[in-house]
């Protein structure tokens, strides 16, 4: 899929940091090229679906998005949605609106998200029912 998704953590309206550990933790068992350090990992799931992922690091406390590119329906998008939650970020599609998984987290975005924000599963099948809809 030629499509980008950013993989954002939001406190209070502003952009948070993101825990590079659980990053790597998630991605871990599917880099197949990159890093952390490289700021670019390409990922395969276990059904050969592969995803680019950009990863800008904003200082030591962690990295400031990760943007999923060139990403497979399948497996990768349940990759996706878990590295999202294990992240605590929302995902938010190149052409807007917030995806979140639990109602709480809808009041820390910017409000410029809020209002259409969808709460989904952090599931590949939650993600690929809203990317089917558009």
């Amino acid at each position: 899929m030629s499509y980008s998704v950013f993989l954002l953590r939001f406190v209070d309206g502003e952009v948070a940091s993101l825990d590079a550990e659980r990053f790597r933790e998630v991605t871990g068992p599917y880099l197949v090229v990159g890093g952390l350090e490289e700021g670019f990992s390409q990922v395969r799931a276990e059904d050969g679906g592969a995803a680019d992922l950009y990863h800008a690091s904003s200082d030591e406390a962690g990295m400031s998005c990760v943007t999923a590119t060139h990403f497979a329906r399948g497996a990768m998008l349940g990759v996706l949605a878990r590295l999202a939650a294990a992240l605590g970020a929302s995902i938010v599609p190149q052409d807007g609106g917030a995806l979140i998984f639990h109602e709480e987290e809808r009041g820390h975005l910017p409000a410029e998200l809020r209002e259409g924000a969808l709460v989904i599963a952090p599931t590949g099948d939650a993600l690929q029912a809203v990317f089917d809809a558009r």
